[in-house]
């Protein structure tokens, strides 16, 4: 509202610049203590709780999927009651408290399981029913600490400059820069140094020194309060989408005028920060909302007396940004599972492969490093396409960022289609190898080696590391601007409910198929020992779902409006301070 901006501006005075290293500092040590332990996960499960690779991979995916799908509760939690310090201030210590449980999961040996594969204890006994409660327990608070972290940090930052002065707008965007470095650096460390110790050295050690690091990211966060900008909840906005949808079914039975831009209720009010949105005609049934009946009253300065059976036009079409949106983000459901596949089952593939930096190195890189390739291929090509193919695209197509958002994300749709078709490829000869060729030793509780180098899987992590950078990027520019002002907390919800469900989907996927080509116990596409299995026919199946699902995504592109036109007219929309939010993905 507009009365608690000012009631900001005369309590406190913008943080800016002051407030960085407290919430830099809290953003980097929050992801170095996150982002190593939930990329090591999946080993972490396999080798010291000794569980299946099918049980782990769904565990894996149910946890990454509620952490996903919990950032729409916090979203709404924070902008209806809490405020973004007090979710942020909760969910980093529950972070901390999660990491906590973790740790003494791997410290104190009556919480997982008796290590094995030795010849004094050669069998793998699974984890108690109290091991299992007490891991779950901390997944719990990881899952808290997630849902309030994600969606408010990005926000939160931004909230200590003055978006109304030039220089308030520059140090927005240099947060969003460091941000974006702050995510970068913590990925790299976490991926090679707090991985490797974790899966060589110790996993106590390996997952003490992010607990440690998501202490001092609460300390860091704390420190800073008396600097910064607290901004009062403003309500939620999700009440005015509920009153549109009430108020069109009360009058579903009203026929709408001839003219209906012209007589329907158009009362905008000025404490409101979203933009004037004009009068279309799609979903025309939500129109019915703003007809002004004889039972309808209106207050003083012309609002709705009764907002459950009179909305104005502004509200229905913001109800229609929302809905339009809808197609395009299941398109994408069937995206993230690639990206899924590639943080978790190329992990099992790397631990059948030969790791070593070279022939004669005795040095194994750990398996969940691997993923950093991913991440340096989205690195190098985001600069190459701002500053060279941006401007070469501008030229040919006379639009200002080259191409429209959703041509990117469907040229990142099509290289996923050929991520998966190279992962196919390399896997059935890494397979070949290992059954063909004496391997290089057996890995515990999975099968032989393949003699065939893990650096073969480069490839493929780095196509898929492009695709986010087409697909992921293209899509947080789409929701950030085709949301409502006020909804850009849901925004960034929207889009890991999206990876939410994507896990889920996985999972099913994973299971379907684990059952329906069970030859034994131990042989399937999605075999415990992958030289058992045909990891490359699933791999081949999720490349003909990402077929269908591009088709799918065409039609939905062209039915698309973009918002704030009346026509199928694309905007001209900019990536330049867009691409700094890819840290939310």
């Amino acid at each position: 509202m507009e009365v608690d901006k000012v009631h900001v501006k005369e309590e406190h005075k913008y943080g800016g610049i002051k407030a960085m290293p407290f919430i830099i500092g809290n953003e980097t040590f929050e992801k170095l203590g996150t982002l190593g332990t939930s990329s090591n996960l999946l080993v972490y499960l396999t080798t010291v709780f000794h569980m299946k690779s099918i049980n782990a991979t769904n565990l894996v995916n149910v946890f990454n999927g509620t952490c996903n799908f919990g950032t729409l509760l916090g979203a709404f939690l924070c902008d209806t009651y809490l405020g973004r310090y007090k979710t942020l201030g909760i969910a980093s210590i529950s972070s901390f408290t999660g990491m906590l449980f973790l740790t003494l999961t791997a410290a104190i040996s009556k919480l997982h399981p008796l290590h094995c594969g030795t010849e004094e204890n050669s069998i793998c006994l699974e984890p108690t029913t109290g091991q299992l409660a007490f891991l779950l327990c901390g997944f719990g608070f990881l899952v808290v600490g997630a849902s309030g972290i994600r969606p408010c940090n990005l926000a939160f930052g931004a909230d200590q400059f003055d978006p109304n002065t030039e220089s308030g707008r520059r140090g927005i965007n240099s947060f969003f820069n460091w941000y974006y470095f702050t995510f970068t650096f913590a990925m790299m460390v976490s991926l090679t140094i707090i991985v490797y110790i974790q899966s060589s050295v110790s996993w106590a050690i390996g997952l003490a020194i992010p607990t440690f690091l998501m202490f001092l990211s609460c300390v860091f966060f704390f420190v800073g309060t008396k600097i910064y900008v607290h901004i009062l909840p403003e309500g939620s906005p999700l009440t005015s989408m509920v009153q549109v949808l009430v108020a069109a079914i009360k009058k579903r039975r009203l026929k709408l005028p001839e003219q209906p831009q012209n007589t329907l209720f158009n009362h905008v009010s000025i404490k409101s920060i979203n933009s004037e949105l004009p009068y279309t005609d799609q979903f025309r049934f939500l129109n019915k909302a703003s007809i002004l009946s004889p039972e309808d009253k209106t207050n003083e300065d012309g609002s709705a007396a009764d907002p459950w059976r009179l909305c104005s036009i502004q509200q229905v079409e913001e109800v229609k940004c929302v809905v339009r949106v809808f197609p395009i983000w299941t398109a994408g459901l069937i995206y993230y599972v690639v990206l899924v596949q590639m943080q978790t089952y190329v992990v099992f593939q790397t631990l059948q492969s030969d790791r070593r930096l070279y022939s004669a190195s005795k040095f194994k890189i750990p398996a969940a490093s691997y993923s950093v390739f991913s991440m340096l291929s989205l690195s190098i090509w985001i600069p190459i396409y701002d500053r060279i193919i941006v401007p070469f695209l501008r030229k040919i197509t006379k639009k200002e960022a080259g191409i429209t958002v959703l041509q990117k994300m469907g040229i990142g749709l099509v290289i996923a289609v050929l991520t998966m078709l190279v992962s196919a490829v390399v896997e059935t000869r890494r397979r070949d190898i290992a059954l063909k060729h004496p391997t290089l030793g057996i890995e515990p509780r999975r099968g032989g080696i393949s003699a065939m180098s893990a650096n073969w899987l480069i490839p493929q992590l780095a196509l898929a590391g492009l695709s986010e950078a087409f697909t992921i990027i293209a899509q947080v520019e789409f929701f950030y601007k085709q949301f409502p002002e006020n909804m850009r907390s849901f925004a960034g919800s929207f889009l890991f409910c999206g990876f939410a469900l994507a896990n889920y989907l996985s999972s099913l996927l994973i299971t379907i198929v684990h059952k329906t080509t069970r030859i034994s116990d131990t042989e399937n596409w999605l075999a415990e020992d992958l030289n058992k299995g045909r990891l490359d026919y699933f791999y081949y199946l999720v490349a003909a779902l990402e077929v269908l699902d591009f088709g799918y995504f065409v039609i939905c592109a062209k039915w698309y409006k973009y918002k704030g036109t009346q026509n199928d007219q694309n905007l001209e929309v900019s990536m330049d301070k867009l691409q700094s939010t890819k840290p939310l993905v």
